[in-house]
């Protein structure tokens, strides 16, 4: 079974991995009920809820409710609906047409429930989780303050016990808490006796609980975004979550699943700017003719195709390593969660690569959207202007991209120091063999693969010489760390589509998409490893290390502009996005 980080020195078949093309009948029938609810329920309901009419979003979310759409993961003793993560995600995806609704829908169904279902008590959940899953309670996540956004340990928020035990006292201020204006219910993280981080369960009601005024945000205008402030509110004792000094646990465990949820909600979105794209494209008319037709309007159709693909491979594939590690598992085992996050936390580096590729995939696709709409892509009647302006908080949500950047590279680094993962065996193997020279393959003839393999030998290159450089210190290199991540990153982003594709037995479309993204990630590889090699060695022991990076980011292109020609009359031709 793969592990966290085994993608870089094992090779994988395209049977072991799950895609979007392995959805059973279940599935297909939770996103056709979702995207009907859509068209129903949000669609006709969107300017309202950009405009905050009063108990629009709210009302549209208690229905989502009664479909199960916001409990596709609780047990059913709760009210949920007790699905697989596929199901999750598949939801995920087809409620993200617009970020304002996707935010409210997230920020209740995603971190406003986890932190409860994950590590509540018996008494905890029976008491909120009901209430929850019909949305009558609306739920919400108090992590971030003022002065300590990505720093979450540095809350000031300070819980102190009563004189008889039976309650704590909460005092301080949150900030961009989402639902924030409407939430019943919040989890709120603060310092027991100013030192011990731990989270609370707070209700509105409880005296002290107050929201401030919405803020004015660039975008995702239509969810709710407050701050909520905690003037000396009594929260009963057995309102605690998890344990005193423990809510560290509870934060990073519900980031870790808030950026797999990130990666669907990104591949709904630029699903819908392809579709309105390709629509407006063979529509408007320039010089005489559709500009549809116009290659370089055809190019970056393509290149919206290319990153939907991609990501979507991430996601499912991700989600599929952690199904694999939940053969049996039942919410009525006594460690259901624990079991469940221990299965999330052994790919929290995977999953942080999701966060970042698909938050900047999307906003390359909502800018292409945009440029394909020319004039109009800038006005507001136009949903790409609204796409572009949502899009550029998902580099923010769930961890700065900057922040998973060095996450991400620094698991991997732990994961081998602790014996998880080899990644010494590897870099020792690798250099041995750059120094036999060139050799046959048993995927000699497959270049595609070829190409997958070298991108994970470059990163296996520059992490060695970058941890022979910095030793322990390393992780205090942020940029190298980053630059590293972008290599992993995108090797795992090259393998995902390459496996699915031949999963998919490589017909035309797929076929030329991961022609031209590995030959894309290729570049990406080299120029990231270039930085990596450059800060890390010098002279003759540089110019050495560089030749092997040449030698292993070395291809043969491919007439990338006929092959995006191909991929983009496929959308045209479907009007959305389709590798079929």
């Amino acid at each position: 079974m793969a592990t966290g980080g085994s993608f870089l020195i094992e090779s994988y078949e395209p049977a072991s991995i799950v895609t979007p093309e392995d959805s059973t009948a279940e599935h297909r029938a939770i996103a056709k009920t979702t995207e009907e609810f859509w068209n129903k329920e949000v669609g006709p309901n969107l300017e309202r809820i950009l405009h905050h009419e009063p108990g629009v979003a709210v009302s549209i979310l208690r229905k989502s409710a009664e479909l199960g759409l916001v409990a596709v993961s609780v047990p059913e003793e709760y009210g949920g609906m007790e699905m697989d993560l596929i199901s999750m995600i598949t939801v995920a995806e087809a409620l993200s047409k617009d970020g304002s609704y996707a935010g409210w829908h997230g920020g209740h169904a995603g971190i406003g429930m986890m932190p409860l279902l994950l590590f509540g008590t018996p008494e905890q959940k029976q008491k909120y989780l009901p209430r929850l899953a019909t949305a009558e309670l609306v739920g919400a996540y108090c992590l971030s303050e003022p002065q300590c956004g990505s720093d979450a340990l540095a809350a000031k928020t300070r819980a102190d016990l009563s004189a008889d035990g039976t309650h704590y006292v909460l005092s301080g201020q949150k900030m961009w808490i989402t639902n924030g204006g409407a939430a019943d219910l919040f989890t709120v993280f603060a310092k027991v006796g100013g030192e011990k981080f731990t989270a609370f369960l707070v209700e509105r009601a409880f005296p002290g609980v107050s929201s401030g005024a919405e803020e004015k945000k660039m975008g995702i205008k239509g969810s709710s975004t407050t701050a909520v402030y905690l003037d000396n509110v009594k929260v009963p004792a057995e309102n605690v979550l998890g344990e005193i000094g423990r809510g560290h646990i509870i934060a990073f465990n519900i980031l870790n699943l808030g950026r797999l949820k990130l990666g669907p909600f990104a591949v709904g979105g630029m699903k819908h700017v392809l579709q309105v794209s390709a629509k407006y494209a063979k529509q408007r008319v320039a010089f005489g003719k559709p500009i549809a037709e116009f290659g370089m309007i055809q190019q970056k159709l393509a290149d919206m195709a290319i990153r939907i693909f991609v990501t979507e491979s991430m996601n499912y594939r991700v989600t599929g390593l952690i199904q694999s590690k939940l053969e049996g598992w039942s919410w009525k085992q006594a460690d259901a969660a624990s079991v469940l996050l221990k299965a999330v936390e052994e790919f929290a580096a995977e999953c942080s690569y999701i966060k970042v590729f698909a938050s900047e995939a999307l906003d390359l696709v909502a800018d292409e959207g945009v440029q394909v709409h020319g004039g109009y892509g800038y006005h507001q009647d136009y949903a790409v202007e609204r796409a572009y302006r949502d899009s550029r908080i998902n580099r923010i949500f769930e961890g700065t991209s900057e922040i998973n950047r060095m996450l991400a590279t620094g698991m991997l680094l732990k994961r081998a120091q602790r014996g998880q993962l080899g990644l010494v065996g590897a870099v020792k193997k690798l250099q041995s063999e750059l120094l036999e020279g060139p050799k046959l393959t048993a995927r000699a003839g497959d270049e595609n693969a070829e190409l997958v393999d070298n991108a994970k030998k470059a990163t296996l290159l520059a992490l060695g010489v970058a941890f022979q450089r910095y030793m322990a210190e390393l992780d205090q290199q942020q940029e190298i760390l980053a630059a590293l991540c972008d290599m992993a990153m995108t090797a795992f982003a090259m393998e995902s589509a390459y496996l699915r594709a031949k999963k998919m037995g490589e017909p035309e479309t797929a076929k030329a998409i991961t022609d031209v993204w590995l030959r894309e990630g290729t570049e990406v590889v080299a120029s990231s490893g270039r930085q990596v090699l450059a800060a890390s060695a010098d002279g003759d022991t540089l110019r050495t290390q560089l030749a092997a990076l040449r030698r292993l980011t070395k291809y043969e292109p491919v007439d990338a502009f006929a092959r995006k020609r191909q991929i983009a009359a496929r959308q045209l031709a479907a009007e959305r996005y389709t590798v079929a």
